[in-house]
């Protein structure tokens, strides 16, 4: 694997570090909106209007992947991505100066538009300028970039000015374009899909570290999956078997990706922490969450080609569902008078086990699978449908978590979640299809038998 393989990758990744900074915005940004103090609001915020400030997000990101996976196809990987960071930057500054609740509905819609053509391409991009036993470490480097944008925004939000911090991020979302026009490059993958057979040569002398002859082979391999592939369509992701069979591992493992309550989670931190009964401040718990997020995703990267998909995978839905059930029994007992103060790190803890569970397996991995499971000519399709689907799930968790927990207790929330991982855990040994170390045509080669 070349260097240069490996920065056009991570200057890519920018954009999920400034996507997830956008997702978990909410937490230390609403306290602050809130605030009479640091309000830039001439009234009070209704807890309809708080829960639209973090739900409209996901809403827009069920749009986002079907406008940026046609333009992916349209004008390339690179400049969709390019084109994503665009909105993101004006969405920032509109949240900087604001003074009306509506304008940050637009802006947190818009942003989540951005988004989810993120969670779109990106994977795809990664996918393709990579080679098949480096694949999974660099699709997990993504989720990496996204617990840095996580931590970043819970360690520097809470101590900045909303002005100050949606301008910083504004910045950040400037610089990725900069940096990315100037050394990411088209994929190979997309070049022969044009046609353009040169220039996909030239990319792959470029990012691989490689002879002219391995080059001239991989192409062929490339050009032979492409070439022989036949025309697909939304229909045929239904009715022809392997994409049936890959529409339901991939669409299955990013429902129970959200019903696992990952962004309720990350949008809500500080109130989590401070509704469970913590001892520790909710920002502090944000933070510590954060750094563990990201130590998680690092120890992912490695352990990825390692054990395996799907061994992750089950692993990942049986610890978190153990965590969520720690955290949802002490949060009812809580609750309805039991005296827990003995057991007042348990908050802390459980979402801590929590959180790197997700990240060794249904955080990263799902994203993975997607990525791999279709063939070119339905990629970018299924990717945008699947992952608009994972969006729809994560607009109704976002939108209704902070009713459903006013009403009946953060501790019933939480039980249900952990329900939802333990049948993730089920669904991910009996019915997903390991893909470490396979090359994109084994595995369609698998599917389809």
């Amino acid at each position: 694997m070349s260097e240069y393989s490996v920065v056009s990758v991570t200057a890519a990744n920018f954009l999920a570090f400034v996507c997830c900074s956008a997702l978990s915005w909410t937490s230390p940004e609403l306290p602050k909106l809130v605030n009479s103090t640091d309000s830039p609001f001439y009234h009070d915020l209704s807890n309809e209007q708080q829960s639209w400030i973090g739900a409209f997000l996901p809403l827009g990101a069920i749009f986002g992947p079907i406008i940026f996976g046609y333009l992916s196809d349209r004008f390339g990987r690179k400049a969709t991505l390019l084109s994503i960071s665009v909105p993101m930057q004006a969405c920032f500054l509109m949240q900087a100066f604001a003074k009306e609740i509506y304008l940050f509905y637009i802006a947190r819609f818009v942003t989540g538009v951005a988004v989810g053509g993120s969670f779109t391409v990106l994977p795809m991009y990664i996918a393709e300028m990579s080679l098949d036993h480096h694949r999974g470490v660099l699709a997990v480097s993504m989720s990496v970039f996204i617990c840095m944008g996580v931590l970043f925004c819970y360690a520097v939000g809470p101590y900045m000015s909303i002005v100050a911090f949606n301008c910083l991020l504004a910045a950040i979302a400037a610089s990725f374009f900069v940096i990315f026009f100037i050394v990411g490059s088209e994929t190979p993958h997309y070049h022969v899909f044009k046609n353009q057979h040169d220039r996909a040569k030239e990319v792959l002398l470029r990012i691989r570290a490689q002879s002219d002859e391995a080059t001239e082979k991989e192409l062929d391999q490339i050009k032979h999956v492409i070439e022989n592939e036949e025309s697909a369509g939304f229909v045929d992701i239904f009715t022809v078997k392997g994409l049936r069979k890959a529409e339901i591992i991939s669409s299955a493992l990013l429902i129970f990706q959200q019903f696992s309550g990952i962004n309720a989670v990350l949008f809500y931190s500080e109130q989590i922490f401070q509704n469970a009964g913590s001892s520790l401040s909710g920002e502090y718990c944000a933070m510590i969450v954060g750094v563990v997020q990201l130590i998680s995703c690092v120890l992912t990267a490695s352990l990825a080609n390692v054990f395996g998909r799907r061994t992750l995978l089950v692993l990942s839905g049986f610890g978190m569902a153990l965590a969520e059930v720690t955290l949802g029994t002490y949060s009812y007992l809580d609750k309805n008078g039991t005296d827990v103060s003995a057991m007042s790190f348990l908050p802390i803890v459980s979402l801590v086990v929590y959180i790197v569970m997700y990240n060794f397996g249904f955080g990263p991995i799902s994203w993975t699978v997607l990525s791999e499971m279709f063939p070119t000519n339905v990629r970018a399709l299924a990717t945008a449908l699947n992952t608009s689907l994972c969006w729809v799930t994560s607009f109704f968790i976002t939108k209704y978590f902070s009713t459903v927990s006013d009403s009946f207790g953060i501790g019933v929330c939480f039980l249900a979640f952990s329900v939802a991982c333990f049948a993730a855990g089920l669904f991910s040994y009996f019915c997903v299809l390991e893909t470490k170390g396979k090359s994109l045509k084994q595995i369609q080669d698998e599917l389809n038998s």
